[in-house]
């Protein structure tokens, strides 16, 4: 069967599919509430479902063509055997927006999604945007716990429906909340649980817990174009993937990693990369879900620390070079840091890494060249740092008479202030991306 008819052959019954779970989705514009709990079940399950789906359709074949013929490249010799022009060469763009962490502030969360363009004024998904990634730590020092995770699931169903993306992270603050380490938990927050006592299931075996196994990994792989494969697909590609000879190319390092702390080059599981971290983060979690019973938090309980039987790689994953809460990027001495963040991105098969964990009140931190991208700026009103959020742009474009042209624009997007320049780049490519 030639390739057209089998992709709509598979693609045309997802995408009824998908309809019918928008049409569904939009009966309940501020998403399920906690308390009638089966509606967040199912609105993950098919989410999960359709976005797989849907990634595994697209990603390999869908470019996003421009205003063509006039952005399309014919070449004077690419003809077929009887004379007829091929196909235009398309250009591909891709805009991402990552936002760090928000630690319990709705308000300042929807001032920046909407400043990036992420939601319009309704804070609903604006299409303005492919890709949206939040870097972890939503919860603790705040009261919107509630809101702000059913307002990430909103988001990730709207933005499948028009072929967006939401990729969000967990922090170290919700695996403390799955620990049972409230030590960050206020007491106003609490109190919007009803009954109050359903917060320890919620963190644990209800419905946030969930979203966490669901819907959110410890690390991110994304590509800047859909030739290196969907979001998270591995470096180094596995034999026999359909990604693998496009991520040993020209374009196999066009990629870039989200963690919520960091990546160490000291952590020994950097490869593949990222299912190997978020394996062990799955699987630490699930250790956590099937406590039972599940111990009381602390405070005022005692710290009831990792559960039994979590092996040493998944200590490792919550330890002090893990990539929930290293801060060697952040803090230790940049020349030091930059003489190993090389190899760190040679590992990750990416160009730069993207973190929050350890705030930059003035605004976001670009070390090593722009290599290392620091987003945590301390937007909750418990910290009063700058409103902003990393805004990257991905140009690749044909070239007449043959190659193409490569860019990267990275830049701070601010509420109160003008953008920055963080990072630009530009290739040229003569060889073939295929």
């Amino acid at each position: 069967m030639p390739r057209r008819t089998t992709l709509a052959f598979v693609a045309l019954p997802l995408l009824a599919l998908s309809l019918a779970y928008y049409a569904h989705s939009s009966s309940s514009p501020l998403g399920p509430a906690p308390h009638l709990g089966t509606g967040l079940q199912l609105s993950l399950a098919l989410s999960g479902l359709i976005g797989y789906a849907q990634a595994a359709v697209q990603a390999p074949f869908r470019f996003k063509d421009l205003e063509q013929p006039t952005e399309a490249v014919f070449e004077t010799d690419d003809c077929d055997e009887e004379g007829y022009a091929l196909a235009p060469r398309p250009r591909f763009t891709r805009k991402i927006i990552a936002v760090g962490d928000i630690h319990g502030d709705m308000g300042n969360a929807e001032r920046i999604l909407q400043m990036a363009g992420v939601v319009d004024e309704d804070n609903n998904w604006s299409g303005n945007v492919d890709v949206f990634v939040q870097t972890g730590d939503i919860i603790d020092r705040g009261d919107d716990t509630i809101d702000l995770f059913n307002w990430m699931e909103d988001l990730r169903e709207q933005a499948l429906a028009v072929n967006g993306l939401v990729l969000t992270v967990l922090g170290n603050h919700e695996y403390m909340n799955a620990i049972g380490d409230w030590r960050y938990v206020l007491d106003s927050e609490k109190k919007t649980f009803e009954p109050r006592e359903s917060r320890l299931e919620a963190v644990t075996t209800g419905w946030i817990a969930r979203a966490w196994a669901t819907n959110y990994t410890t690390a991110v792989r994304l590509p800047l174009h859909s030739l290196l494969g969907p979001p998270n697909t591995d470096y180094p590609a596995p034999k026999g993937s359909s990604f693998a000879r496009a991520n040993a190319g020209p374009l196999s390092h066009a990629a870039f990693s989200f963690v919520h702390g960091g990546l160490a080059p000291t952590y020994p599981n950097l490869q593949p990369f990222p299912s190997s971290i978020n394996g062990l983060g799955s699987s630490l979690l699930r250790r956590l879900t099937e406590r039972k019973p599940q111990p009381q938090p602390h405070p005022p309980s005692s710290y009831p620390g990792l559960p039994a039987g979590t092996t040493r790689e998944e200590a490792r994953l919550y330890g002090a070079d893990g990539p929930l809460w290293y801060r060697g990027w952040a803090d230790g001495d940049e020349n030091k840091a930059c003489s190993m963040v090389d190899e760190v991105l040679q590992k990750t098969g990416t160009r730069r890494m993207v973190m929050g964990h350890t705030p930059q009140f003035e605004g976001i931190a670009a070390r090593c060249d722009g290599k290392v991208l620091i987003i945590d700026t301390g937007l909750s009103h418990a910290y009063g740092g700058a409103l902003s959020a990393l805004s990257i742009e991905y140009t690749l474009e044909p070239v007449m008479n043959g190659g193409w042209k490569e860019q990267e624009v990275v830049k701070a997007l601010y509420a109160d202030y003008d953008d920055e320049l963080l990072a630009s780049s530009t290739r040229d490519l003569d060889e073939d991306l295929w």
